[in-house]
């Protein structure tokens, strides 16, 4: 007792305070969706809580237990977490053109969201045991190959913004080690050259149509550029302090499409105005600050990478959500950590909330390092 005692006094209060805002904005733009149907459905708000109860659990667990320990399940993590990748095709259904969902018949159940995480664990382990070496080019394909099996499975469901992302980690975990600007020049040409591949080869034509229209929403205002221009037009409704909850008129008359889902930070802007966005924003905003202090403070390679892996993992989501609401880039179906309705994105995001905390527990602070950020 006096050991869990001990470990509370030393939690990180400022990141939890932080999360629980985000936690708060979400479910808030949940009840107002909820409040268009008559009666009021506030069926995915009960399903959100239940979700938000098992990641609970399954982040205390995982801010008790020693992360360390991953490293050394991380080779059995990566072969479960290819396993539930492959299973997809097998026994998944499709939503919106991706097979990627195990319908579970209460709820659908995305592997990808743990998959992330997963690969995040394995790269740290591989990068944390190479971190003394130059990092060259073996090294770039000893940390690459395990990317190349995820990502591959995930473009094949088609999932291009997960897979995506899991490749963007990658870059920031190999960019964090130090390689070689040389190495750095020739693997940005062999990007262009993949992404035009890409896109004669791999894409589907909804994907397509989405990076064309991001490009120029006029192509089809009705079709794909709807849900972008829609969202812009959300977003300028709220003004400074926002309609009220229940009371957007994009959300609630169903003008914005996945609301809840993809476009949530559209809702919120339109509920909650401007006030309610500079909250959120300054709720990441303190969730990075506090992973950067925790980075600087690391004392080992494991806990640096996995914190840079697992910081990257939340920004690029979260980058990448709001700038699709902007308009800013294509519209990819990535989830707003710890604000997109969504169980297993909820999940995801409060394990990695625990692991980060198992960190932070673990890890003496020094107080000038932190006076200095």
């Amino acid at each position: 007792m006096k050991r869990y005692t001990r470990l509370l006094t030393q939690f990180d209060w400022v990141l939890a305070v932080a999360v629980f805002v985000l936690l708060v904005l979400g479910f808030s733009a949940l009840y107002g969706i909820g409040l268009v149907s008559s009666p009021p459905d506030f069926t995915n708000v009960t399903k959100q809580f239940v979700a938000l109860g098992i990641g609970l659990v399954l982040g205390v667990m995982l801010m008790f237990w020693n992360y360390k320990q991953l490293r050394s399940y991380a080779g059995t993590l990566f072969a479960l977490g290819a396993t539930l990748l492959l299973s997809v095709f097998l026994f998944g259904v499709t939503r919106r053109g991706t097979t990627g969902w195990f319908d579970l018949g209460v709820v659908d159940v995305q592997p990808v969201e743990f998959a992330k995480i997963i690969l995040v664990i394995a790269l740290a382990a591989i990068f944390a045991k190479r971190s003394r070496r130059y990092m060259g080019w073996r090294e770039l394909v000893a940390t690459g190959v395990p990317v190349a099996v995820y990502a591959g499975l995930v473009m094949l469901q088609p999932d291009f913004g997960s897979a995506a992302l899991m490749i963007g980690v990658w870059g920031m975990m190999v960019l964090f080690a130090g390689l070689n600007k040389k190495i750095v020049a020739i693997l940005a040409g062999g990007g262009v050259l993949a992404s035009l591949a890409a896109w004669f080869v791999v894409f589907q034509d909804f994907q397509k149509n989405r990076i064309l229209t991001f490009l120029n929403p006029d192509l089809d205002p009705l079709g794909q550029g709807y849900n972008v221009t829609q969202a812009k037009i959300a977003i300028g409704a709220g003004r400074l302090f926002g309609r009220g909850l229940g009371l957007g008129s994009q959300s609630q008359l169903k003008f914005l499409p996945e609301a809840q889902t993809d476009f949530i930070f559209a809702s919120i802007a339109e509920e909650l105005g401007f006030v309610g966005i500079v909250l959120l924003l300054t709720a990441f905003g303190v969730i990075f600050w506090r992973l950067w202090i925790l980075l600087r403070n690391s004392r080992d390679e494991f806990s640096a990478f996995l914190v840079v892996g697992l910081g990257t993992l939340l920004f690029l989501q979260m980058f990448v959500n709001i700038a699709m609401n902007l308009g800013l880039m294509p519209v990819t179906g990535l989830p707003l950590p710890f604000v997109s309705y969504g169980g297993t994105s909820l999940l995801a995001s409060l394990i990695i909330f625990g692991i980060i905390a198992s960190v932070s527990l673990r890890t003496p602070i020094n107080r000038n390092a932190t006076s200095s950020v």
